[in-house]
Order: C-alpha cells, then structure tokens, then sequence
C-alpha cells in the first residue's frame, strides 16, 4: 500500500458543515459525492493532498463555490486549469443554471474530470482537454461570459491566458489569494496588454465562511 493509500485509509470523508446546505441548498448530497471523490480517487491519483482531506469542505470546496455569487444567472462559464474540478465543479453543483466548461490539458485528470462529471450527473458540465492558449481551445470556448480559474498563475500572465477566452464585456473572475489587490497593481501594465479593465478585488462567501474568498474580477474591453 502506497503511503498516500495509507493516509487515505486512516481518515474519513469529513461530514460537511452547516454552511453547505447555505450553500448547495437541495444539492448537497451532490457537493457530497463530490467531496467522497477527492478523498478517494482524488487523492490515490495525486489531485488533491493527503493532508487536505481534513480541510476539503472550507479550503476547497465551499471555497471555490461561493463564487457563484458574483456571476449572473444561466452565465457560461470556463474554468481553465480545473485539476481536480475546482472551482469549476463546486460552482456548477451549487449554480445548476450555468454552463460549465472545463478546460485541463493532463490526461489523468481529464480522466478524472469525466468520472466525476458522470458519475454526478452534472449535465450543465463539459470537459475539455487542452491549454487556455491553445488555438482549438479559444475556438471551443471563446466568448464565455466568465472565466476562472484557482491557483493557476500570478495575474498578468493568468490574463494573458483567461481575457482571450471571454467576450468582449465578459470577465475574469479568478479566485486569488489575500495578495491579490497588490498582484493587479504589480501586473497592470500586463492587463492592459491583454485588453482587460484595471481590474478589482471581490471578496464572496462572508456570510457563510470564516474567511472570505478573494476574486480578482476584470473586464475584457476589447
């Protein structure tokens, strides 16, 4: 048995906390299947750490969920870079109206991505294996109304790759960590560049988690 079998093995699947059924309503049991993946499956094929199976619903889950809040209604959303589903999964679990798209280019976690997606019945869920820059995937996927992503890059170069994906309009709304108002200062020159806004820092899920999530959200103007 592997060492990360191993850890697996010792831990359970967290139960959820309150604030889920605040945030998946009727679906909850759907964001749980989901979070019994990323123990399993996810972390076996090396998606998700073993040490973040005790913290999968606050740091990860609910996390990447709450961003819901900040796209409208029957939005199309890509998600490039997904790994292991986020935020991509959690939002279209929570946000049933949205078209999500999910961009990954390795093929174990496309894999992954495909289990999952059927397995849960997500049918508001596409998966799509490439790179964001790729010509085929902004031929897939241009003109999405959102585009996120977690944990990919630093903000300049995360434009160069998301503002091609939008429509003109549309926005990045990338989850960032607290330094994200310094990283839109830093790398202004690069949204420009890219023909974003000079972009903004949202934070979403106050009510419902004990640390906000930070959004950077910016415009593509042209």
């Amino acid at each position: 048995m592997s060492q990360s079998e191993e850890h697996l093995s010792s831990q359970e699947n967290p139960s959820p906390p309150p604030e889920a059924a605040t945030v998946f309503g009727d679906r909850e049991s759907v964001a749980v299947a989901y979070a019994e993946w990323l123990r399993d499956a996810g972390v076996v094929r090396g998606l998700i750490g073993p040490r973040e199976v005790g913290r999968l619903w606050e740091r990860h889950i609910l996390n990447s969920a709450v961003l819901g809040e900040v796209i409208d209604e029957g939005a199309r959303v890509v998600d490039i870079g997904s790994g292991a589903g986020l935020p991509g999964i959690p939002l279209a679990i929570a946000r049933p109206d949205l078209h999500v798209q999910l961009v990954e280019p390795l093929l174990r976690r496309v894999t992954f991505l495909n289990e999952v997606v059927a397995d849960l019945g997500l049918r508001n869920v596409d998966v799509l294996r490439g790179r964001a820059e790729e010509k085929e995937i902004r031929k897939a996927v241009g003109g999405a109304d959102v585009v996120t992503s977690r944990a990919v890059a630093p903000v300049g170069r995360l434009m160069g790759w998301s503002l091609p994906l939008a429509r003109v309009g549309g926005h990045v709304k990338a989850l960032k960590g607290s330094s994200a108002g310094e990283e839109l200062v830093r790398d202004a020159r690069d949204l420009q560049r890219a023909g974003g806004s000079a972009g903004t820092v949202l934070e979403v899920g106050g009510a419902v988690l004990e640390q906000p999530t930070f959004v950077v959200d910016v415009e593509r103007l042209r």
